[in-house]
């Protein structure tokens, strides 16, 4: 098969031209091309609107047609396939997956079809048991500290947008879409330039993953925590682990480490207990949320509300004087912005959307890069202690209760109090409280903030609208720690796996996901 690239469509155009589009390219009569498969689909939106397509072509004569045609487009289509480890026979003391975000329930799955028959521990709850703590939270603000947006199965990605893109290339990537799409999760992962699962479509693949992880002889352990660890001789031999029950010892010979970018009682174990880590750069600031139709009609112009196109998204970045970097973050189209604290006396935001992003505002977080130098000490924790310190601001801010702190960006760059919204409507729950957020964000953050509103509407009209909404305060965009490891995937002590975006080696689900197969994948050569 020949693979073809850049293949555009008018939204008024079905599928079905690119096999006029395909001939035309590689300059064959349309009966010579036998079939098109599309490979990923895209939105060019820079001039005229285009749906842009990349498809795998089969055709007569293929080897004189690609002799023939000198277009760059055009390339012989040899995709390249993840390959499991082979099958091992069940060990005596299995390996050991802390965490059932993507980190640690893709390291448990490669180990459970490899025959390892792993032991998942996470501390939160079980997808429906989650959701229903979750929903309590957003309802009447009284939090669950082991199970909420942060912990539990899924990871914090389960309440997000479920966003599948990364700026790498692996071949577990396709592995991973493809097992989810096994499980449930929508097939356009499979084509989409920017796929996305959406909350409640992730949902339905979690709770499938996990009947696949026990039919290959797994045990899902949920609320159960890990407390302690245990070694000899600069190995690790036994993890002390919490139930509601009390305190049990699991012995271990291997343990994938798969805590998620909240698990700061973790983080403090592991830092009493000797474990090599290090503070890391990060970002914070603010959910900015905006009415759905006004991005779309920013981006599609003329063609905004066709059928044949999603919900509209942006990525958006700048620098200011003092080379400070503003970014957008986890952009979530016809979502809404999420309460998402695990401690008390916190408030922290995100955002949240469905597969069909059909919700009234878009909502995205406008970060300020930090690293850390701003923490004001060199202790690896410092970055845990200063997100603290802004969560526990936003909280008293907002009033308690979990309320959070939101203003009108006209009023933000006045340097205002609002005193309530205008055309967009604040959709985080239990509700926001009117108010100037330089009030309990520190001036450098927010003088960041004001010099890039400007320049980000330059890029994107509509962006620094005057009614656009800041809700604070949103600091977990990702780890404040990075647990050291070496070449064999282990910390200083040996058998102990840092992985994932918890332990400062990924930025989202897929890459999570990545990086806890390639974990698995270490301790499978252990075992072998």
């Amino acid at each position: 098969m020949l693979k073809l690239e850049g293949l555009k469509l008018t939204p008024e155009e079905k599928e079905a031209a690119l096999h006029r589009k395909a001939a035309r390219l590689l300059r064959i009569p349309e009966e010579d091309v036998l079939s098109v498969q599309v490979l990923r689909r895209s939105i060019d939106a820079r001039e005229e609107l285009h749906l842009v397509y990349t498809v795998a072509a089969e055709v007569r004569q293929e080897k004189q047609v690609l002799r023939r045609c000198r277009d760059r487009r055009v390339s012989r289509y040899a995709p390249e396939r993840y390959a499991l480890p082979e099958i091992l026979s069940p060990p005596e003391v299995p390996p050991v997956v802390v965490g059932a975000g993507p980190g640690g329930l893709f390291a448990a799955l490669v180990l459970a079809r490899c025959g390892l028959r792993p032991i998942l521990l996470e501390r939160g709850q079980d997808t429906v048991t989650r959701q229903r703590d979750v929903e309590t939270f957003w309802r009447t603000g009284v939090l669950d500290p082991e199970s909420n947006v942060q912990f539990g199965e899924g990871g914090a990605g389960a309440f997000s947008d479920g966003k599948l893109n990364t700026g790498t290339k692996d071949l577990r990537h396709r592995w991973i879409l493809e097992e989810l799409v096994r499980c449930g999760a929508p097939e356009s992962i499979l084509t989409d330039a920017k796929p996305h699962v959406g909350t409640d479509m992730l949902h339905i693949a979690l709770q499938n993953l996990r009947q696949e992880l026990l039919s290959l002889g797994a045990q899902v352990r949920f609320g159960h925590r890990l407390e302690g660890l245990e070694s000899r001789d600069g190995v690790l031999t036994g993890l002390h682990v919490r139930t509601g029950e009390g305190t049990y010892r699991l012995p271990v010979r291997a343990v994938v480490l798969a805590p998620g970018h909240s698990a700061r009682d973790t983080f403090q174990m592991l830092y009493d207990a000797g474990i090599p880590m290090e503070a890391k750069p990060f970002a914070v600031g603010v959910r900015i949320e905006h009415r759905q139709r006004d991005m779309d009609a920013a981006q599609y112009r003329q063609y905004a509300g066709h059928p044949c196109l999603p919900a509209s998204t942006y990525k958006l970045s700048c620098h200011t004087a003092a080379g400070r970097g503003v970014f957008s973050f986890c952009v979530c189209p016809g979502g809404q912005v999420v309460a998402a604290a695990s401690e008390p006396g916190r408030v922290v935001t995100n955002g949240m959307s469905h597969y069909a992003r059909s919700g009234e505002n878009i909502n995205g977080g406008m970060l300020v890069g930090v690293t850390p130098e701003d923490f004001g000490t060199d202790h690896p924790l410092a970055g845990v202690a200063w997100q603290r310190q802004l969560e526990a601001a936003a909280f008293r801010l907002g009033g308690g209760g979990f309320l959070a702190p939101c203003q009108r960006v006209e009023d933000f760059l006045a340097h205002r109090p609002s005193t309530g919204p205008g055309a967009v409507l604040p959709s985080y729950r239990p509700g926001v409280t009117w108010c100037d957020l330089h009030d309990c964000l520190p001036p450098f953050l927010t003088g960041a903030m004001e010099e890039a509103l400007p320049l980000l509407e330059r890029k994107l009209r509509g962006y620094a609208q005057p009614d656009a909404l800041l809700t604070a305060v949103e600091t977990r965009s990702s780890s404040p720690v990075r647990i050291l490891r070496d070449e064999s995937g282990q910390s200083a002590l040996r058998g102990l796996y840092p992985c994932g975006e918890g332990a400062g080696y990924a930025g989202g689900i897929l890459s999570a996901a990545a990086d806890g197969m390639r974990c698995a994948e270490k301790i499978w050569e252990v075992y072998s």
